[in-house]
C-alpha cells in the first residue's frame, strides 16, 4: 500500500471481522459494518451501525459471498438486514468496490449504477491461499470421522488442482498410500513426479473398492450411482467442491454410503488465516489500480 487508505469492511463471516482488525493494525482507517458481534472498536477501527460516511471510502469491502440468496448483504454475524442496491447506490465509480463470489444480480445492480465490483474471489493468489487451510481442514475431518489412521490409509484424491496439490503430500506426510485421479496428462505427470500413485479419472471403477478415504475437489459429479455403489460402505467419501459438488447425494444416502460435503473449510477452520490472505489479495488488488 501506497499510504493510508479509507477502508469499509461490510458484513461477512469471521474472515472479514479478521480482515476489518488486519486493515486497521496496518494504520488504515477502517470502518466495519453488519459485523457488531465479532469486531471491537479500536482507535483506527470503528463499528458502524449505518453507512453514514460510505461514500468518502477509498475502498469498500464486502463479504464472501457478497449477496445471500435474497439479494441482502451477506452478514450473519449482525442483526442488519440491508439490500445490496441499497448499498451499492450510496457509492461512486471512483472507489474501489470488492466482493466475494459476486453473484450476476449483484454485478449487474452495480453496472447499471456506473459501478465495477471486482471479485477478489477470481484471484489465483486467494485460490492457492485458500487451498491450505482447506487441505488440513480436510484432514481434521477425515481423523475424526474414520474409524482407522491416517498412517497407512489408502487415500484417492480427485482431481489435482489446487486443493488437491495442498491436500496429497499432507496426507502422504502422515502415512497415507495417496493416489490422485485426473483427466489431464499433465496433472498426473505432476503427481507422480511428487511420489503419488495416478490414474485416469475416466478408469475410476476398476479400482475404487480398496478405497478407505474417497476425496473430491471438481466442481462437477464424478461420483454417480455406478461410482458409490463400487465404493465400501466403511470408505469415508469427503466432498470438497463447491456447489453443486461432485457426489450423486440421492444414491449416496440409498446406498448407505458415508459422505461429508464440507464447503468453505477456510472460513471454518482457519477464519484468521483466511481473513489474513483476503487482506493481501486486497492489497494487491489496490496496488494494481495505483492507491
Amino acid at each position: 500500500m501506497l499510504h493510508e487508505c479509507n477502508m469499509w469492511v461490510l458484513g461477512g463471516d469471521l474472515r472479514q471481522a479478521r480482515l476489518a482488525e488486519l486493515l486497521a493494525e496496518d494504520g488504515h482507517r477502517v470502518y466495519a459494518y453488519g459485523l457488531e458481534r465479532a469486531v471491537h472498536a479500536t482507535e483506527d477501527l470503528s463499528v458502524r451501525e449505518d453507512l453514514e460516511g460510505i461514500g468518502r471510502a477509498d475502498c469498500v469491502i464486502f463479504p464472501l459471498p457478497a449477496a445471500d440468496a435474497s439479494g441482502m448483504l451477506h452478514c450473519p454475524l449482525s442483526s442488519q438486514r440491508v439490500q445490496m442496491t441499497h448499498i451499492l447506490q450510496k457509492l461512486s465509480p471512483s472507489q474501489a468496490i470488492l466482493g466475494g463470489r459476486v453473484d450476476n444480480a449483484t454485478a449487474g445492480a452495480a453496472a447499471e449504477l456506473g459501478l465495477t465490483m471486482e471479485d477478489y474471489l477470481s484471484r489465483e493468489e486467494l485460490a492457492v491461499a485458500n487451498a491450505v487451510p482447506t487441505a488440513e481442514g480436510a484432514i481434521q475431518i477425515a481423523m475424526e470421522e474414520m474409524p482407522i489412521t491416517i498412517h497407512g490409509a489408502r487415500v484417492l484424491i480427485l482431481g489435482f488442482g489446487r486443493v488437491g496439490r495442498a491436500l496429497a503430500p499432507r496426507l502422504q506426510a502422515l502415512g497415507a498410500r495417496v493416489t490422485v485421479a485426473a483427466r489431464r496428462y499433465e496433472a498426473m505427470a505432476w503427481a507422480e513426479s511428487m511420489g503419488l500413485g495416478a490414474e485416469r479419472l475416466d478408469d475410476l471403477g476398476a479400482w475404487l473398492w480398496g478405497c478407505d478415504l474417497v476425496v473430491n475437489t471438481i466442481p462437477a459429479l464424478v461420483l454417480g450411482e455406478r461410482e458409490l455403489t463400487l465404493i465400501r460402505q466403511d470408505c469415508l467419501i469427503l466432498d470438497l467442491a463447491s456447489k453443486p459438488g461432485g457426489v450423486d447425494y440421492p444414491a449416496a444416502e440409498r446406498l448407505g454410503r458415508r459422505v461429508v460435503w464440507a464447503l468453505s473449510l477456510p472460513g471454518k477452520t482457519a477464519p484468521a488465516s483466511a481473513g489474513a490472505a483476503i487482506r493481501d489479495t486486497v492489497y494487491h488488488m489496490l496496488e494494481e489500480r495505483g492507491l
